[in-house]
């Protein structure tokens, strides 16, 4: 166990955050807001310091092996929640450190959960901290550091930290070398984002808003800077958020098939069609079940369900209506969509179209050998054949999904919230979802809940963002042994 290189990812962490964090600072002064600005420079030299540990401890070896590589990520992750919530904290804008805590690690996972019981009251600066917390965390913090500063030498020390950060049942090398793989995925993420940008200001939303909206698309967050998220937006805006949301959704080397033009492999990648196939039938059910609220507006009814099945299942969060009042029905199919997700390989949560797909074919093939015993049933997506490691481990992680999902659900019972809160509360925290139903609903806030039950929410964030596994051996002594 190279420890020394598991504290040299958590010191460039350190000075990661401490440079992401000056443009919400310098936005802090602009707007006069002293405590907020005191609040991040505060943060900003503290990260500073810490990030200056790496000069007493001299690396020999360099190269992230996979033990390093999973623990590295998990501590990585825990340490950015823990220094991003000092400028709420320092400020004074969120007083109790859990909270502060809680609403970081919301937002580095792409969660969009909120303790905030009034969006609209806190200062400039910290909100657009807050959701840029969303775009860094949407693509993975450490992978784009490797992939612009290298630090582990050998050529699958890449390779270990995507394996932990990036979602999905197993890591798209777009080119043969990773770290130019890692460049071609957060380029084609800026310039979506930009995209996204341009077209909002064109419908006449104002910059910061923009800004932020966008950073919370991107990420698949949904930290909305309005009470009431996007329903004060015009139906242009709406619209461009859920084609945007979407986007998102889908697997990056997907739009990097696109720029090459390789229109068969796009056709054949079965999980998109699953996808998108999941999203118009859903739309569709929810638009005919909601039509009478909106008194038979079909075009309403429409967007409204679009808006709301692409924030969904993409793991966004954002809401243009408040989807509690709506019918159990349609509240059930988007209670599914969360738990399902958005693509392998997108910054979308939830368990993953991919897994689904996956899940299915290994049960078609378990029918099959049991009615042929002899036979030799293969499964294969996309064309290609996929190995029997991967199928375990994905039979493995549905199974660590459902223990946790259910403790946390035992925890969260304590607070005597009502069964739709405590089970929606758990699933929304560990898809990385944003909104749940009842007393979490898209208008409401986990502010409500005590401190132990956030710091389990806070947990189940984690471990969705992470996709279990690393987060885990953290706590497996054997591990943390020298090899």
């Amino acid at each position: 166990m190279n420890y020394r290189m598991i504290l040299r990812l958590v010191c460039y962490i350190f000075r990661v955050e401490a440079v992401c964090l000056l443009p919400s600072f310098f936005i802090s002064l602009f707007s006069g807001e002293e405590a907020a600005a005191f609040g991040q420079g505060a943060s900003m030299a503290l990260c500073a310091a810490l990030s200056l540990v790496t000069c007493l401890f001299p690396l020999k070896e360099r190269e992230i092996g996979a033990r390093e590589g999973f623990l590295g990520v998990a501590l990585c992750w825990v340490v950015v929640s823990l220094a991003g919530g000092l400028p709420f904290f320092f400020s004074g804008a969120i007083p109790n450190f859990i909270d502060c805590f809680f609403e970081t690690v919301s937002g580095f996972t792409t969660t969009g959960s909120s303790i905030l019981t009034d969006v609209e009251a806190m200062p400039k600066g910290l909100l657009y901290w807050r959701s840029f917390t969303h775009w860094l965390g949407g693509m993975g913090v450490l992978v784009f550091l490797l992939a612009v500063v290298p630090m582990g030498r050998g050529r699958n020390s890449l390779l270990h930290v995507m394996r932990a950060e990036s979602p999905g049942p197993q890591v798209d090398k777009l080119v043969p070398t990773l770290q130019k793989s890692a460049k071609i995925l957060y380029t084609i993420y800026i310039c979506l984002t930009v995209v996204q940008i341009l077209l909002l200001l064109a419908g006449g939303m104002p910059l910061f808003d923009s800004l932020t909206i966008s950073f919370g698309t991107a990420g698949t967050g949904g930290f909305a800077i309005k009470n009431d998220s996007m329903a004060g937006y015009s139906p242009y805006l709406q619209n461009v958020c859920t084609v945007f949301m979407a986007l998102f959704g889908i697997n990056f080397s997907v739009f990097y098939l696109i720029l090459l033009r390789q229109w068969k492999r796009v056709c054949r990648n079965e999980e998109l069609w699953l996808y998108l196939g999941i999203m118009a039938l859903a739309t569709g059910l929810i638009a005919w079940d909601i039509l009478p609220q909106y008194s038979g507006d079909l075009g309403v009814s429409l967007r409204h369900a679009a808006f709301q099945v692409s924030s969904i299942m993409t793991t966004t969060g954002f809401a243009t209506t408040d989807f509690n009042l709506w019918p159990p029905f349609s509240k059930m199919i988007l209670v599914g969509l969360m738990i399902v997700g958005a693509c392998a390989g997108s910054t979308g949560g939830g368990i993953k179209c991919a897994r689904v797909l996956l899940l299915g074919k290994a049960g078609r093939r378990t029918i099959k050998r049991m009615l042929r015993p002899r036979s030799v049933v293969q499964v294969h997506m996309d064309g290609q054949l996929v190995d029997d490691q991967v199928i375990q481990n994905t039979f493995a992680y549905l199974a660590f999904y459902c223990m946790i999902a259910l403790g946390s659900m035992l925890v969260i019972a304590f607070d005597e919230y009502s069964l739709e809160t405590s089970i929606t509360a758990v699933l929304t925290c560990l898809n990385n979802v944003g909104p749940g139903l009842d007393a979490v609903g898209p208008m409401s806030h986990f502010s409500h809940f005590s401190w132990f039950s956030k710091l389990v929410l806070s947990f189940d964030m984690l471990l969705g963002r992470l996709e279990i596994f690393p987060l885990l051996m953290v706590f497996v002594p054997a591990a943390w042994r020298r090899s």
